[in-house]
């Protein structure tokens, strides 16, 4: 089975909003790592602190014939046509291992598109 890895990052008020949205859309889960980062503008400081906003970066493993559907929930969920909201992309997946519990539901996902 071919798989990717749909990587998102979100400001942490769309978090719950995303995932849920991947899921309704054939995600079977989601890893969610809490971080911070940069951009092409400078964060807000006050007294020299940053008071950039937190993100998450949320991870998807889903097998490819998914990937096109949650990857538009995520985009609208996420509102990503609004500036500084989120990014999303895809990378391929060369090896799995400990999927075997999941495994029955991306074959019926995969059949189902």
């Amino acid at each position: 089975m071919d798989f990717k890895l749909i990587i998102t990052s979100v400001k942490q008020e769309y978090t719950d909003t995303v995932v849920d949205a991947a899921k309704a859309a054939g995600a079977t889960g989601a890893t969610i790592i809490h971080a911070r980062g940069t951009g092409i503008r400078e964060a807000k400081t006050f007294f020299g602190l940053s008071l950039e906003a937190q993100t998450d970066i949320i991870l998807f493993l889903t097998a490819q014939s998914c990937v096109s559907k949650i990857l538009a929930a995520i985009n609208r969920a996420g509102e990503f046509h609004k500036p500084g909201t989120g990014i999303a992309f895809v990378l391929p997946v060369e090896q799995t291992i400990g999927l075997e519990s999941q495994m029955e539901r991306f074959e019926e996902e995969q059949q189902s598109h």
